[in-house]
């Protein structure tokens, strides 16, 4: 069926613009797009008035995990895909920290038959780089990329073995593979619950120092120099690694960076007396460190924003800060949490949807994140402006561990479109 978008605010990522217009759908395609006056429909169609409203491309949301197989009660493939919908998510890259890990063809084709049964939106899924996620023996790349993997990534659980590591990259890089990595350092940052500083020392947690994340950054990029292999690092966080990724790019080297949406718009100081909600992986850094990574966004420098999606249930949660479980759920709130850097004027809207939508994309080889002719309709619809009080309770996913509840936030989404079709209206 052809759709007309009229009365839109478009927001363009690859051409960097914020302008009104007009959009044009047919059998799941955008077709073309203007800012004139908008055209009629020259056959049957559905012409949708988006009354001043921003339409942008879908967000594609490396790093998500579903908790399926081994741990439904915490999140299903439904549950995940219904909160993308709503959170104006059309595609989730899905990682491999299951249990089991996502390490054989087998386990993948899982993971494809529930998504595609379940999940409203686009599902990719990701494969361990290491059997069982140890560190010790890599996995089957070739029939891992033959059943549908994406990336590979052993997620947080970094891989010690530097030898390991670097045959695990050269085989990747024979086969074209992108190599995913959670910049770490492990021996400095086991077991730690927050970044040192004064205000961890006055509360007596476990610490990491930022250098842990410099020097992690460091080993995989000597590692992408010897190796030639495509590498994306999930999540920068300090000031600290920020110069050895320029350097990096500088020289040519295949690799991009990105970060969670709640080191942007988080400190350490949310943490206040031990909120577990806000105890995530790498732990909240200093103001400092997250404005110089919300800049390295703006710049470019950091390519992608993510949710990092990490569902945890009450049980895990309601513990001592310390022996709680990291993680938070944020399908639902990347996009207000986004807004808020909007708001506070340090990003624009084509500047964030170049790195939820466009950079992602790109990234993993999808013409996707684009509002261009010959793109799929993957759209959000949402009101940039409209406030709310976050209440937890009512979030889609099975598990309501978000620092934001109870937070006054703006940004709703309004409706969703994979390939043209509406999976999510408000109201």
């Amino acid at each position: 069926m052809t759709k007309l978008f009229t009365n839109a605010r478009l927001i363009d990522p690859e051409t960097g613009t914020d302008t009104p217009g007009w959009l044009r759908v047919e059998n799941g395609t955008i077709t073309n797009r203007g800012e004139d006056s908008p055209p009629g429909l020259d056959k049957p169609g559905q012409t949708i008035d988006c009354r001043g409203k921003c339409l942008a491309p879908g967000i594609v949301d490396i790093g998500v995990k579903v908790c399926e197989p081994g741990e439904r009660h915490k999140e299903s493939y439904k549950t995940a895909g219904l909160a993308a919908a709503a959170g104006g998510v059309t595609t989730i890259v899905t990682r491999p920290d299951t249990t089991p890990a996502i390490d054989t063809p087998e386990a993948l084709e899982f993971v494809e038959r529930r998504a595609n049964g379940a999940a409203p939106v686009n599902v990719l899924p990701m494969a361990a780089l290491t059997k069982g996620r140890q560190g010790r023996e890599m996995t089957e790349f070739g029939f891992l990329l033959d059943a549908g993997a994406v990336a590979f990534t052993d997620c947080d659980h970094v891989v010690a073995d530097t030898r390991v590591l670097a045959r695990a990259m050269t085989y990747a890089r024979s086969l074209g593979a992108l190599i995913i990595s959670h910049p770490q350092e492990p021996g400095l940052s086991g077991g730690a619950a927050a970044t040192s500083g004064k205000f961890a020392a006055l509360r007596g947690l476990p610490t990491v120092s930022p250098m842990a994340e410099r020097m992690g950054l460091d080993r995989d990029i000597a590692l992408v120099e010897m190796t030639g292999v495509r590498y994306h690092a999930d999540q920068i966080t300090t000031a600290r690694a920020l110069p050895a990724l320029e350097r990096a790019k500088q020289n040519g080297f295949d690799i991009t960076a990105g970060t969670s949406i709640h080191h942007l718009t988080l400190n350490e100081l949310d943490v206040a007396d031990y909120r577990t909600f806000f105890k995530i992986k790498p732990p909240l850094r200093s103001e400092d460190d997250r404005l110089a990574v919300v800049m390295a966004v703006k710049s470019g420098l950091i390519d992608i924003i993510s949710s990092m999606h990490t569902p945890q249930d009450e049980e895990s949660k309601r513990l001592p800060f310390e022996e709680a479980a990291s993680g938070a759920v944020a399908l639902e709130t990347l996009l207000p949490a986004a807004m808020r850097l909007y708001h506070a004027d340090q990003l624009t809207l084509p500047e964030l949807w170049r790195a939820m939508a466009l950079n992602p994309a790109r990234r993993l080889g999808l013409p996707s994140g684009r509002l261009a002719a010959g793109a799929p309709a993957d759209l959000v619809l949402f009101d940039p402006d409209a406030p709310f009080v976050l209440d937890r309770f009512k979030l889609r996913s099975k598990s309501k561990n978000t620092p934001f509840d109870g937070a006054r936030m703006q940004g709703r989404v309004l409706a969703t479109y994979v390939n043209g079709n509406p999976v999510y209206t408000r109201g």
